[in-house]
């Protein structure tokens, strides 16, 4: 069913048990697979999880399933570690990421399905302002929010933008690879970990010496690359990243945090040099069904830079309204702008709010402070 290419990085053939799921998968319109011991097969639809009318799975027959599905290399890091990454294509040309996990010492696997092309931001009704940061020539920019809040689509949206407008030099650095570009008016490099490279520190540091004018980092999991992407975002690299965060304020502390406390005062300041947006996002049910992003965004400028420098963070969401000008904005403003669009519900908006007071002045015509 999947079909190898020359590199190896999709898996052997999948059984007929896969290859029935993925394409129930596509039929209807699911985002996402999970398999897990003890319930039947289970797809997310806009949001929401369904199980199927199949009996209930056990960890072997997952094991074995997604296992004959996996490239060599998955398999042997799930052999050692007990979970692994990969990307699986079927003979149509449709792709999937797989995850291969234990939990309660039985095997699980959460299966996305992929689309055939990179998205184009102009199609993720995200707030308008996102667009900018593809024209920054160099820093930091971190996209933040919860697993499944479409950040990786993001990325992909300003990867396609600027290869699509831009004469550049892109390399993206993933595990695994997610969406493929091909190449536009710009030359995209495209390094798989566990294939092209062993780690992201390692593939990382090799992309700094290929003269590149974009670096995407898939995520950035340990300080070693954290510290060379700094350095890359500090000496004329753009460098997109993402990570596993709920707002703008978590985003930046997630950097500093990782690092051993004698060492955080001097990434902060590493850190507030390099840096130049940090934008996270969330997806909120449509009225009417569906989901639509809501975010948040920081351009860097002076007096966030002093924050990032003295670890006053708590003061990060005040710099968003300061800095609207440069094209700033917080989630409140996401939300009521959403609100006002009949977009979405006023008590989810409400519920979803960081700060609901300044969601409530907003939707009431006061403006923010």
């Amino acid at each position: 069913m999947t079909t190898p290419d020359p590199q190896g990085r999709e898996g052997p053939p999948a059984s007929s048990r896969l290859e029935t799921w993925l394409d129930a998968v596509l039929a209807q319109g699911a985002s996402d697979l999970y398999l897990v011991t003890g319930v039947p097969p289970s797809i997310r639809v806009h949001g929401e999880v369904r199980r199927w009318s199949e009996p209930a799975l056990d960890g072997e027959e997952i094991e074995v399933e997604i296992l004959r599905a996996l490239p060599p290399h998955a398999i042997a890091g799930y052999r050692a570690s007990g979970h692994a990454d990969a990307s699986l294509r079927t003979a149509a040309g449709a792709r999937f990421r797989v995850n291969l996990h234990r939990e309660r010492g039985r095997a699980a696997a959460s299966i996305r399905a992929l689309p055939a092309r990179p998205p184009r931001l102009d199609e993720l009704s995200l707030p308008p302002g996102i667009e900018a940061l593809s024209r920054l020539t160099h820093g930091l920019v971190l996209i933040g929010g919860p697993t499944g809040s479409g950040k990786t689509t993001t990325v992909a949206a300003l990867v396609d933008l600027i290869n699509r407008r831009d004469a550049k030099h892109i390399v993206t650095i993933e595990d695994p690879i997610e969406f493929e570009h091909l190449h536009g008016r710009s030359i995209v490099e495209q390094v798989e970990i566990g294939i092209d490279a062993p780690d992201f520190a390692t593939a990382l540091r090799s992309a700094v010496r290929q003269s590149p004018d974009l670096i995407v980092i898939g995520e950035m999991r340990d300080p070693e690359t954290m510290q060379i992407a700094l350095a890359a975002g500090e000496t004329g690299h753009l460098v997109l990243s993402t990570f596993h965060t709920t707002d703008v304020t978590s985003t930046v502390a997630r950097v500093s945090d990782a690092f051993p406390p004698e060492r955080q005062p001097t990434i902060r300041q590493d850190l507030s040099m390099a840096l130049a947006a940090v934008m996270t996002q969330i997806l909120v049910p449509k009225t009417g069904g569906g989901r639509v992003p809501a975010a948040e965004l920081l351009v860097i400028g002076y007096g966030a830079r002093q924050h990032i420098r003295k670890n006053a963070l708590q003061h990060l969401h005040q710099e968003i309204t300061i800095s609207r000008r440069s094209g700033s904005f917080t989630f409140e403003e996401s939300l009521a702008r959403l609100v006002r669009e009949g977009v979405l519900d006023i008590e989810e908006a409400r519920a979803r709010a960081i700060h609901r007071d300044e969601l409530d002045g907003l939707l009431a015509g006061r403006p923010s402070m």
